[in-house]
């Protein structure tokens, strides 16, 4: 299933915000938050719905409700967090799961430090959020640590992605649909996206690498 970027002038113009290396942290959180907003629209889209009857002031009528409204929202820290209000705006009833998961600089590859999760996974929708899909490491490893608990359906939500990290994503986990505000051209050779937003985390808390 291919990474879908989301068009739409609304992300068109909050994303080049963020990649402004002159956004500081306060507004740069804001905009994450609204940015996971928009593109939450898109990847709930197609949710199952069954009809439901009501009654509003003037008469009946038959309304549509959400099949199943079990949904956790899995946020890999640390930068996965700050898009965490975005979503809960959109599902504010939805438990948290939260993935602890480090790239090795040397390796490049994911290690696990942290996973803790809420119980009874099986008829869950998961929506995992990872700001940057750069080598895809982390969501890849983030999307098999939730598929060993049975969710019923996983979904990704990121900012931005690279080429290398959706094809990795489709051959890796091809049923997992990912929605993003764009795809950038390349990784370079520190496997960061070009020509990206920097280091969302540092950007999000106000640290430096």
């Amino acid at each position: 299933m291919p990474v879908i970027a989301v068009e739409h002038p609304l992300i068109a113009h909050k994303l080049t915000t963020l990649r402004d290396r002159r956004t500081d942290s306060k507004l740069f959180r804001e905009i994450v938050a609204e940015l996971t907003l928009l593109l939450a629209y898109e990847a709930t889209r197609d949710l199952p719905t069954r009809a439901r009857h009501i009654e509003t002031p003037v008469t009946g009528t038959q309304g549509t409700a959400l099949a199943n409204k079990d949904f956790v929202i899995a946020p890999i820290l640390r930068a996965g967090l700050g898009m965490l209000p975005g979503l809960h705006t959109l599902l504010p009833s939805a438990r948290v799961a939260h993935l602890g998961l480090r790239r090795d600089e040397v390796t490049k590859k994911p290690a696990t430090y942290y996973f803790n999760y809420p119980d009874h996974l099986r008829n869950a929708t998961v929506f995992v959020l990872d700001p940057m899909l750069a080598t895809a490491g982390s969501l890849c490893a983030g999307i098999d640590l939730l598929k060993a608990n049975k969710p019923e359906r996983i979904i990704a939500i990121c900012l931005i992605a690279s080429p290398e990290g959706a094809r990795r994503v489709e051959e890796t986990h091809p049923e997992v649909k990912v929605f993003t505000s764009a795809m950038d051209e390349r990784l370079n050779e520190h496997a960061f996206i070009v020509p990206g937003l920097g280091d969302a985390g540092d950007r999000l808390f106000g640290t430096s690498a």
